[in-house]
C-alpha cells in the first residue's frame, strides 16, 4: 500500500548488516530560499534539484496565487521561474502556508516589502508558533503587519513596503526570522542594516541565506566582528537579484537518519553522495556528532561515508547550531554505553511539536529514561528496550527518527508515516530500500 494511505509501519530489525549509497531528495530549506530569491528576481532562473514535497508546495502554490509564474518539470526535479522584478503586485491577496515556517516566514517579509494588502495563515500549529520578532524587525524598518487574532501569531496582514532602516535581533529564537528579512531587503526603499546581538540560533542557516543572496546576485556585507561571528549584515536597496541557474542540494537533515540508520548497526556502512565539506546546509555537521560517539567518518567537499562502531559512546553537546538533528542524536544516543546530554536547544519547543517533549514521551515508551528542561534533553541508555507505537505528532522528524530505533529494537510502529510527506513523502520506501540486504 502506498505510504501515503497507510495509518502506521512496522519498522522491521536489521538482520544482517547493510552497505547502501543515498541521495536523499534536495534540501528544502534550500529550494524554498532558492524559490522565494527567483520569484523577486529580474528575469528567468532554473532551479535544478529542487524537492517536491508538502513544505515546498506550499511556496509553490503562495507563489502562485502572487503572480509569479513557473515552469515545472516534477519528473526532472526542475522549475523555471520568471521573477517578478522586485516586489510583487499591487492587490490583495490571501495565502495559505499549512504548517510551512520558511514559507509563512519569507514571505511575510517579502509581502511586507510589496505595495499591495497580504493576509498570511496557516493550520493550527501555524497558529501557535511565534512571528513576533519577525514583526518587530519588520516594523523597526518602516513596515507594517497586523495581527488578526493573537498578537505575534498567524493570521497576520502586511504590505505597503518597508523604508528601510536597521533592526536588531538578540536571541532570536528562530533563524527563519534573520533570513526573512535578509531576503526582502533588496526590496527597501533604501539600505538595510540587521544588527545581531547574543547567539544566533542556526546560524548556519543564515549562512546559507548569505551565499545563495550572493548567488543571485546581491551581495550583502558584513564588516569583520574579530571572530567571525555574524554580528552587523548590510544590504544595499533598493537593489535587485538577477535570476540564474542554481542547483539544489540533497537534504542533509533527511540525509541524517540514513547515517544515524548505519552508526546504530555495527558493521554498516551508508555513503551520501552530493554532500561534504562544501555543502551550504549546516547539519552536515552531524556526521561530525556521530565521529564524537565513535562512528568511523569520512567526508570530502561531495562525499559522507559513515561505518557503525561496535560501541557507541554517549556525549554531552550543544546542539543550538544544529537544532533539527536532535531527534536523530537522542534516538542514536538510546544505543550508546553512556548517558547523552544535549543542550542550548530551547526553540525545539516552537517547532512542528514541542519536540523536547515529544521525544521524552516517545523514548520514554521505548524503555529509556530521559529528563528534559526548558532547553535541554538528557537519554540513559537501558539495558533492554520494549516494543512501542510512536506518535508522530504530525512531525516528520519524529516518524524519521524513530524508524532508526526499529532497526535494534523489535516491535517498533510509527503512527501516520504520512507526515513525512512535509519534506521527504519517499522516505519510508527508501529507507527500507536501504536496510534490506542484496544478495
Amino acid at each position: 500500500m502506498a505510504e501515503n494511505q497507510i495509518d502506521w509501519i512496522d519498522i522491521p530489525p536489521v538482520i544482517a548488516p547493510f552497505d547502501a549509497s543515498v541521495q536523499p531528495p534536495g534540501s528544502k530549506s534550500i529550494t524554498n530560499r532558492a524559490l522565494a530569491l527567483a520569484a523577486v528576481a529580474h528575469g528567468d532562473s532554473v532551479l535544478t534539484g529542487t524537492l517536491f514535497a508538502d513544505d515546498t508546495m506550499r511556496m509553490i502554490d503562495a507563489l502562485r496565487t502572487l503572480g509569479i509564474d513557473m515552469k515545472i518539470d516534477q519528473a526532472d526535479r526542475r522549475i523555471t521561474v520568471t521573477g517578478s522584478g522586485g516586489a510583487f503586485a499591487d492587490g490583495q491577496f490571501d495565502i495559505f502556508c499549512q504548517n510551512a515556517g520558511t514559507t509563512i516566514r519569507f514571505l511575510t517579509a517579502l509581502c511586507a516589502a510589496s505595495p499591495g494588502r497580504y493576509r498570511l495563515d496557516g493550520n493550527l500549529r501555524m497558529r501557535q508558533r511565534p512571528m513576533g520578532e519577525l514583526a518587530a524587525a519588520i516594523a523597526a524598518l518602516g513596515g507594517r503587519i497586523e495581527f488578526e487574532a493573537a498578537n505575534g501569531y498567524p493570521p497576520l496582514m502586511t504590505g505597503g513596503g518597508i523604508p528601510g532602516g536597521a533592526c536588531q535581533f538578540e536571541h532570536t529564537q528562530s533563524s527563519q526570522y534573520i533570513s526573512a528579512i535578509l531576503i526582502a531587503a533588496p526590496l527597501a526603499r533604501a539600505n538595510v542594516e540587521v544588527q545581531l546581538r547574543g547567539a544566533v540560533t542556526s546560524e548556519p542557516y543564515v549562512r546559507m541565506t548569505l551565499a545563495m543572496m550572493q548567488h543571485f546576485g546581491v551581495c550583502p556585507s558584513l564588516p569583520p566582528s574579530g571572530h567571525g561571528e555574524l554580528k552587523i549584515i548590510r544590504v544595499a536597496a533598493p537593489s535587485m537579484y538577477r535570476g540564474c541557474a542554481f542547483a539544489v542540494e540533497p537534504d542533509a537533515s533527511n540525509a541524517s537518519y540514513f547515517l544515524a540508520a548505519a552508526a546504530v548497526t555495527p558493521g554498516s556502512r551508508i555513503a551520501i553522495p552530493g554532500l561534504g565539506t562544501q555543502s551550504l546546509q549546516g547539519d552536515v555537521l552531524f556526521a561530525d556528532v556521530l565521529r564524537q560517539m565513535g562512528a568511523d567518518v569520512f567526508m570530502d567537499h561531495t562525499r559522507i561515508e559513515i561505518a557503525g562502531p561496535k560501541r557507541l559512546n554517549g556525549l554531552t553537546i550543544d546542539m543550538n547550531t544544529i537544532p533539527d538533528m536532535v531527534q536523530t542524536l537522542a534516538v542514536v544516543a538510546l544505543f550508546a554505553d553512556s548517558p547523552t546530554l544535549i543542550v542550548n536547544v530551547r526553540n525545539l519547543r516552537l517547532k512542528e511539536t514541542d519536540r523536547l517533549s515529544a521525544l521524552e514521551t516517545e523514548l520514554r515508551k521505548l524503555g529509556a529514561r530521559v529528563h528534559t528542561t526548558a532547553d535541554s534533553i538528557e537519554i540513559h541508555p537501558a539495558e533492554t528496550y520494549g516494543p512501542a507505537a510512536i506518535d508522530t505528532y504530525d512531525d516528520h522528524r519524529m516518524a524519521m527518527a524513530f524508524a532508526v530505533a526499529g532497526l535494534r529494537i523489535k516491535g517498533v510502529r510509527i503512527n501516520d508515516p504520512r507526515c513525512t510527506a512535509k519534506t521527504y513523502p519517499e522516505f519510508f520506501a527508501d529507507f527500507m530500500a536501504t536496510i534490506t540486504p542484496r544478495h
